[in-house]
Parts: C-alpha cells; sequence; structure tokens
C-alpha cells in the first residue's frame, strides 16, 4: 500500500475513535424508569403525560414540569428547565432525555410525538378499494 493510504486509514480510525468516545456519553439508551434509575446514566425515556395531573409551568424558575408514564405504567414527575414546548397537549408520546434525581426526572430535553394529519387519509385510502 501508498504511504498516502496508510496515513489517511489511520487518520480516519483515529477521528471515528475520537467521534465514538466523545459523543458515546452523551447518547443515553431508551429505557423505562426504573432501568434509567438503576443505571444512574442519561436516558431516553418515552412515555405520555398523565393527563388528570395538571403540568405547571414556574416563570420565575423558567421551570416546566409535569407527570409522565413510562410505557411499563411508572409514573414520574418530570422537570424541565424551560418552557412548555409547543402542542405539549396534542402529542401522543414523549420522549424525555435527562436522568433521575431523588425519584425526579430531570429532563434536558423534551421529544414530542404529535398526531398525523395523514393519519386519518391513509386509514381511509386503506379502507375503500382502489377504482380502475
Amino acid at each position: 500500500m501508498k504511504l498516502k493510504t496508510i496515513i489517511g486509514l489511520i487518520a480516519i480510525a483515529g477521528f471515528s475513535s475520537l467521534l465514538l468516545f466523545s459523543f458515546g456519553k452523551q447518547v443515553g439508551a431508551y429505557m423505562d424508569f426504573a432501568e434509567a434509575e438503576a443505571s444512574g446514566a442519561r436516558a431516553h425515556v418515552v412515555g405520555t403525560w398523565v393527563l388528570k395531573d395538571q403540568a405547571h409551568y414556574d416563570p420565575v424558575e423558567n421551570l416546566f414540569s409535569f407527570f409522565m408514564e413510562d410505557d411499563l405504567g411508572a409514573i414520574r414527575l418530570v422537570r424541565y428547565a424551560n418552557t412548555k414546548p409547543a402542542s405539549f397537549e396534542d402529542a401522543e408520546k414523549l420522549v424525555v432525555e435527562g436522568h433521575l434525581e431523588d425519584d425526579v426526572f430531570v429532563a434536558e430535553h423534551i421529544l414530542m410525538k404529535c398526531p398525523s394529519k395523514y393519519n386519518d387519509e391513509r386509514a381511509l385510502q386503506a379502507a375503500e378499494p382502489s377504482q380502475p
């Protein structure tokens, strides 16, 4: 092999290792609340907003809090140091990214899966046979 090829491969391997090392700790796995608590690591928890418990925003502390139920049925208080995300109430599912502190999930990011306006159209298309 040529010297330039070897140097290029070493540079690519080094850059890839650096990326994995740098970003590997930032990306948490998808877990439920119990797994996130047991691991103590940064996690992504998927769940739904518990509608019976009101969400609350404190403008003085810039803190949004709500209760969320994970996919296994565990309910935890979630605190998010930011304003309430737009269309929060419309979300079908929530993904909170953060960590647990004293039975409270401290979210750094909130992702929402909102209902698609195309779901109804697709269901109608599937129900109606195609006309030639």
